[in-house]
């Protein structure tokens, strides 16, 4: 017997009665719920929702009638040799732990609290003005500019919106349209361990060669020699993140200098990665783009989302002069193409707001520092410096567990917080396996429980 997937949408009724749907609902789910990659698992082409299924009978087949159940061979999982060393991320890992043993969730960093009332306002108004179909691929006019605005607010620099900006579906996407538009098989592209994963994974996809000089503890400063050595005819580009996640380190003048130095001087690009760059807290973010001859050789990119806290919008940006921005657009315009009307709008709204709440912001960002920070202090790890985002790394190695991953499921199961293991940002995993994230874009109340449950049930070891 073979047999064949039919897809339902709402509008459609179901042929059979509701009790043998979810019948076939739950045998499907049980089925099919694998998770690979990134995402929600697939199986032979059928998609994370569940179908309903009817038979086709051969010469020799019988047609099954509806209350029959339907038994089904599962097959090997698919994926391109170029993503299948990538597993479900850690943070969709990390959350659904958080959400089956009921823990504090401090590991994916997404803030528990909602957005400013004028940005939300913003979108409703654009909404109900009618500003929902496709919008121009590289970006609202009105957010174009309002991004250059920005920009050159806070560099000083001046850039076309329209030949030098292009709006992307978050930061993700600008990282994926740049490196997709830029990048090609057997480009040599070079990262600071630990990085964030999705660079990594959009370098495979784009054929890249990926090497890495490794940050250490307890500064997490950038090793010269190394990155000098890391360096070859083959170099297309470096990748910064500053302020960096998963450290919370901020990249010094000089070190930008020196990077800035090798790449002008090796003929290489730079990538920066800059969605932490209002919450900087110990020092002021130096875009590298604004360093003396970096600007035609860099593409710089940033987001709504952390500076908002809304980081569901999904905008983002990616500003470079007009011959990178060319190859940025290509990508950018088979990938998403447009990114959503209505947010662009709010958006522009919001990248004007005065400055009084940008420091309001990292105020309250400090206060929530100090309450992790000193509360992980008293707890007994050792805590390390961190000078931007919203992320700190700490030493679990005082409570006696092998490595990061062990740490972090004895948080969730035992005690009831959830922290991210760092091993998963790095090349070679053995790099991080001492050290775990904790996110503070929480309120002051969550922090304060998960600190709270540290205290009575995480014991030194």
């Amino acid at each position: 017997m073979q047999v064949q997937c039919t897809w339902t949408f709402p509008q459609m009724r179901f042929r059979h009665s509701t009790s043998t749907f979810l019948s076939l609902s739950k045998h499907l789910s049980e089925s099919f719920s694998v998770r690979i990659g990134s995402g929600r698992g697939r199986s032979c082409g059928y998609p994370s929702f569940v179908p309903t299924m009817s038979t086709v009978s051969t010469e020799k087949d019988t047609v099954s009638t509806p209350s029959e159940s339907i038994q089904k061979t599962p097959q090997p999982l698919q994926v391109a040799k170029r993503l299948e060393k990538f597993k479900t991320t850690i943070f969709t890992q990390m959350s659904n732990l958080a959400i089956k043993h009921g823990a504090i969730n401090l590991g994916q960093g997404f803030p528990n609290f909602d957005g400013p009332e004028f940005v939300k306002e913003a979108a409703i108004q654009a909404i109900n003005d009618g500003k929902n179909q496709y919008a121009r691929g590289y970006g609202v006019p009105e957010l174009n500019n309002a991004i250059a605005e920005r920009f050159k607010k806070d560099t000083g620099l001046s850039v076309d919106p329209e030949k030098e900006i292009t709006v992307t579906s978050g930061c993700t996407e600008a990282i994926a349209a740049t490196i997709l538009g830029l990048i090609n098989p057997g480009d040599e592209v070079i990262l600071f361990a630990p990085f964030y994963d999705s660079y990594e994974a959009t370098l495979s996809m784009a054929g890249a060669n990926v090497k890495c000089v490794t940050l250490r503890p307890p500064d997490f400063a950038v090793p010269i020699n190394e990155l000098k050595s890391a360096i070859s005819k083959n170099t297309r580009a470096v990748l910064i993140n500053t302020p960096h996640n998963p450290t919370g380190k901020m990249f010094t003048r000089e070190e930008l200098n020196v990077i800035a130095s090798l790449c002008i001087e090796n003929d290489v690009l730079v990538f920066t990665d800059e969605v932490y760059d209002k919450l900087a807290f110990e020092m002021d973010h130096i875009s590298m783009a604004s360093l003396p001859g970096m600007f035609e050789r860099t593409v710089t990119m940033n987001s709504l989302g952390k500076t908002f806290s809304l980081t569901g919008w999904k905008i983002g940006w990616a500003i470079a002069p007009p011959h990178l921005t060319w190859g940025v657009r290509q990508a950018h315009a088979f990938l998403t193409f447009a990114t959503s009307t209505p947010m662009q709008w709010a958006t522009s709204v919001a990248l004007r707001a005065p400055d009084s709440y940008y420091e309001e912001l990292k105020r309250d960002y400090m206060t929530k520092k100090a309450i992790l920070v000193e509360g992980l202090e008293a707890v007994g790890f050792k805590v390390f410096p961190s000078s931007g985002t919203y992320f700190v790394v700490v030493d679990h190695t005082p409570f006696g567990l092998e490595n990061d991953i062990a740490f972090c499921e004895y948080l969730i199961e035992e005690v009831g917080v959830v922290a991210i293991p760092t091993s998963v940002f790095y090349l070679n995993p053995e790099d991080g396996k001492n050290l775990v994230r904790f996110t503070f874009c929480k309120d002051e109340e969550t922090l304060k429980a998960a600190v709270k449950r540290m205290k009575e049930k995480l014991m030194r070891k």
